[in-house]
């Protein structure tokens, strides 16, 4: 059981690496760092098309690598 939990880990790990550097940047050097936060604040730019699926797939990949590393420190 172990073994398998350790497995499906290293895969979801990787997995969440990948589709992590997958995704576009949010802002463009360091003008964007400063004008661009304010318009991704009011929520003026919203993800469509790759980017919107980038994002969902992130997400169920973080909730399911924190479910199972809960499961490893816990039941293991």
């Amino acid at each position: 059981m172990q073994i398998a939990v350790d497995i499906m880990l290293a895969i979801v790990s990787l997995g969440l690496i990948v589709v992590v550097l997958l995704q576009t940047g949010r802002s463009a050097g360091l003008s964007g760092a400063i004008g661009g936060g304010a318009e991704q604040l009011m929520g003026k730019t919203k993800a469509r098309g790759i980017d919107a699926l980038l994002n969902k797939i992130t997400v169920a990949l973080a909730v399911l690598f924190m479910i199972l590393t809960l499961w490893a420190g816990y039941f293991i």
